[in-house]
């Protein structure tokens, strides 16, 4: 009784999906069901196996929908954390997309150019920018920070010595930590201080003839509080001068414009070098808001050692990259205007009167869903203050005062309701606090609020069943 796959490819919606979803994902698709319906039939032979052709048809074509969605497809954030590492960390501004596409959909200047009519440099796009925004000397970018570290360390490191605190041996995330990104660099690691103090005289008594640079990495993804004591940027910078050293600062999370109104506490890059810093060193898709890279600025003289180093071409970035990139550094020409244009800062200064408002629109649309057994709403949702981190190794212990949309059903569990959500073309991750789902509007469009909708309306439909 179970159909056969050529008979269910021959179905008029189905051979429709075929003008967009090649036919063998289709097909894998059929075979996915009917192996399922089999095997539930061979397992449970006392009941009619008829019942298990029911709904066969809606089963196939959700399973080829299902299976036609890209691996790599948009998610709607509903966590409230802005840097959200597993869902891409920064959201690039309208501009920056735009660029991205134009520069994708066909050739490019990437490494030419056209007033010489000869092969140029893709250093070109970005460096100026970099100069205007940080004060440096020289810019370039390679493909994430923990690149850039590599890159700078080896190519003015390699073979030989470069001090840094113990409290500043931090891990960046999937397990990398700095200690060893400097080994794979070639360059040699020499610790000084403890965990909670540091004091100059560390570092000076361990510099000798083989000390290449002094290295100071910016606690981004965590705070050592209490008992403590570390070194000045400007304190190192004394010291590189008496010892005739580079001073390398590796900032981390990259903010560009100062927040500290808003509640985060990070150093600016361009501080960075007004400080003493020779080389700094940062993410590009953390608090600067555009795409994944690490940028170095400083001197001269040692960009051009990184620009000439073999690691420079296995680090490059690509078109793509750049015309993100670009975009976003343009837009920090005008900070006022980088605060409206580029996502992560918004979101991470929106009024709480703008959240309140949200809320209160998504609160709306949620009331409105109605059960239709009894005809009242389905869901109960109210608002709530609440608080929220800005996520991505960034601004650790500094949280932002947000106004969430908390939702409870009674029958269905807040983890059900969350599993339901990821479900789908467009997946919405929610969080969970003390037991209720929490929408939190700050990384939410407006937009969003009628997928939302349609998939809560959806779970009532479905009358319970997942």
């Amino acid at each position: 009784m179970l159909p056969k796959v050529d008979e269910v490819l021959k179905d008029r919606e189905i051979e429709e999906m075929m003008e967009d979803i090649p036919r063998e994902k289709i097909t894998e698709a059929v075979r996915r069901v009917i192996d399922r319906r089999r095997e539930a039939i061979l397992t449970s032979p006392d009941e009619d196996p008829r019942s298990h052709l029911l709904g066969i048809r809606e089963e196939i074509l959700a399973e080829i929908r299902q299976a036609s969605c890209p691996s790599l497809r948009p998610v709607i954030n509903a966590t409230g954390v802005v840097l959200h590492t597993n869902l891409g960390r920064a959201s690039l501004s309208e501009k920056a997309a735009a660029h991205v596409m134009r520069v994708a959909e066909g050739y490019s200047t990437l490494e030419y150019d056209p007033e010489a009519g000869a092969r140029g440099s893709r250093h070109v796009h970005l460096e100026e920018t970099l100069r205007k925004l940080t004060g440096a000397e020289a810019a370039m970018i390679v493909n994430n920070n923990a690149a850039a570290t590599m890159l700078v360390l080896s190519a003015i490191g390699y073979g030989r010595e470069i001090i840094v605190s113990r409290g500043e041996m931090v891990e960046i995330g999937g397990s990398f930590r700095i200690p060893d990104i400097m080994e794979q660099s070639g360059a040699h690691l020499v610790e000084v201080g403890t965990t909670n103090k540091t004091r100059l005289s560390d570092y000076e008594k361990h510099v000798n003839e083989n000390t290449a640079a002094l290295l100071k990495v910016h606690t981004s993804n965590y705070r050592i509080i209490g008992f403590t004591e570390d070194v000045s940027l400007k304190e190192l910078r004394e010291l590189g001068d008496r010892c005739d050293l580079p001073v390398i600062y590796d900032m981390g999370s990259g903010l560009m414009v100062d927040l500290s109104a808003y509640g985060i506490d990070e150093p600016v890059a361009a501080r960075g070098l007004a400080d003493g810093a020779d080389v700094i060193l940062f993410s590009g898709d953390k608090l600067l808001g555009g795409p994944q890279a690490g940028i170095i600025c400083g001197k001269k003289k040692y960009i051009d050692m990184m620009k000439s180093h073999p690691l420079a071409r296995v680090l490059r970035v690509d078109k793509m990259t750049i015309a993100a990139m670009e975009s976003t550094l343009n837009a920090y020409l005008d900070p006022d205007n980088a605060l409206r244009e580029i996502p992560v800062l918004r979101m991470i200064t929106r009024p709480q009167e703008e959240l309140r408002a949200q809320c209160l629109i998504l609160k709306d649309m949620i009331d409105e869903i109605r059960d239709p057994a009894t005809g009242e709403s389905a869901y109960s949702a109210w608002i709530e203050e609440d608080s929220g981190v800005v996520g991505g190794g960034s601004a650790p212990g500094s949280l932002l005062k947000n106004v969430v949309v908390k939702v409870s059903h009674r029958t269905m569990s807040p983890d059900e309701m969350c599993d339901r959500l990821h479900r789908g073309e467009v997946p919405v991750v929610a969080r969970i606090h003390r037991d209720k789902m929490v929408l939190d509007v700050r990384t939410l469009e407006t937009k969003d609020f009628e997928v939302i909708a349609d998939k809560l309306r959806a779970m009532i439909q479905a009358g319970g069943k997942a």
